[in-house]
């Protein structure tokens, strides 16, 4: 008998003639996340097993905790014997440590040539358990302990302690995107919904110095290192200096267009970046009608600047349940924090709701944006923010 984690996919198991490509990119995603840990990975059908070389349990177990792609995790026992009366032994060995009142017993035959079906093998066990351990109860419904039994082709397997996966899909088997991450609550869980799905990040951020401080720059990059918990270890923040484009808008643009304008730039700046990274989509936290620059009106004149898909993973969530959501992936506490960034300066008291397309571009040959667009993106700075401790102060690339 020997102690593994046993790792479940979920729903990459629908994948079929693709489930290699995400079962690979998964395997290679722990090993990024694992690296300074020495372990042996091996794979049956629908599971993937690692057993660490030294007892470093505990602290797999907490970082496989924030691995997109695993369904479910489990610290559990292989052993060699098919033998129930044998199997049972092994399974009092570690339940006697262990102080509970009720249990329940379910098995997965995944071996169908073995003589004895699931609900046999399970009655069979939990008779053997009843037997041998006194004033136990069977509760099917809500039992303190289940005792998992999975009989495959070479061993066995059985494991008590479950802990929920994220889901989703390993991160970067969708490809890339570029994520526009403010320091507001709503683009943190806008990245972490897009990293759900497979979609490895990059960010870019607008900074407006001396209108917005090295505090506001702080928060954002506080916020990077949070979604790189769940980004395979690290998010590139791709740092621009807005300042020059936000002031020439200020200063030539009627101000009831003022976000408008300011929002179509950030999009041709975002689109550029994605490009020469390789980002196939832009990624953002608008929400329908949280304000003026997120009525379907604007968002439609906005994105008519690019010509690339523009993912909103919470364009249909209420604000309450974004918050929820921020918490969850300890993003609101940063978000809050009262440092305004350029997003927020300089907003009009009426900013248009209903942008005329034809009024943008006309306001727009009032400024020489190509060139202001050109100079921000050669100038950028380019943060790698890691996960690692050992690189809290972010390298600049």
């Amino acid at each position: 008998m020997r102690k593994l984690i046993i790792i479940k996919y979920g729903e990459l198991t629908t994948k079929k003639g693709n489930i290699n490509l995400f079962i690979n990119t998964l395997s290679k995603n722990i090993k990024a996340y694992l690296n300074e840990y020495s372990y042996e990975e091996k794979h049956d059908a629908g599971r993937m097993f690692i057993i660490p070389e030294d007892n470093d349990y505990d602290e797999i177990l907490d970082i496989l905790k924030h691995v997109f792609g695993l369904h479910e995790i489990n610290l559990g026992y292989e052993t060699k014997t098919k033998d129930l009366d044998s199997l049972g032994n092994e399974i009092l060995e570690l339940l006697k440590d262990k102080d509970f009142a009720t249990f329940k017993v379910q098995t997965k035959r995944s071996d169908k040539t073995y003589p004895i079906n699931s609900m046999d093998i399970s009655r069979k066990m939990g008779g053997i358990i009843l037997k041998n351990i006194p004033n136990l109860k069977v509760d099917v419904n809500n039992p303190e302990i289940i005792v998992n039994i999975e009989i495959r082709k070479d061993f066995s397997y059985f494991y008590f302690d479950v802990i929920d996966g994220l889901g989703g899909y390993p991160v970067g088997v969708a490809g890339k995107g570029l994520l526009m991450l403010s320091g507001g609550i709503d683009s943190p869980v806008a990245g972490y919904m897009a990293i759900k799905r497979g979609v490895k990040l990059e960010a870019v951020y607008f900074e407006s110095p001396p209108h917005t401080s090295d505090q506001a720059k702080d928060k954002v990059l506080k916020l990077a290192k949070k979604l790189a918990l769940y980004n395979n270890t690290y998010l590139k923040v791709h740092v621009i200096n807005f300042t020059p484009i936000q002031e020439a808008i200020l200063k030539n643009i009627p101000h009831e267009y003022l976000i408008t304008i300011m929002r179509r730039m950030m999009y041709r700046i975002s689109k550029r970046i994605a490009l020469m990274e390789n980002c196939k989509i832009l990624v953002n936290g608008e929400s329908i009608g949280q304000v003026a620059s997120q009525t379907l009106n604007s968002m439609s004149v906005i994105n008519h600047v690019v010509d690339i898909p523009v993912i909103r993973p919470v364009a249909c969530l209420d604000k309450l349940e974004i918050i929820d959501i921020a918490k969850k992936i300890d993003t609101y506490e940063t978000s809050i924090l009262p440092f305004i960034d350029c997003c927020t300066i300089f907003v009009p008291d009426h900013p248009v709701i209903n942008p005329e397309l034809s009024k943008c571009e006309e306001y727009e040959t009032l400024i020489p944006y190509e060139d202001m667009i050109k100079d921000a993106i050669k100038n950028k700075e380019v943060i790698k923010v890691e996960l690692k401790e050992q690189n809290n102060h972010s390298d600049l690339l």
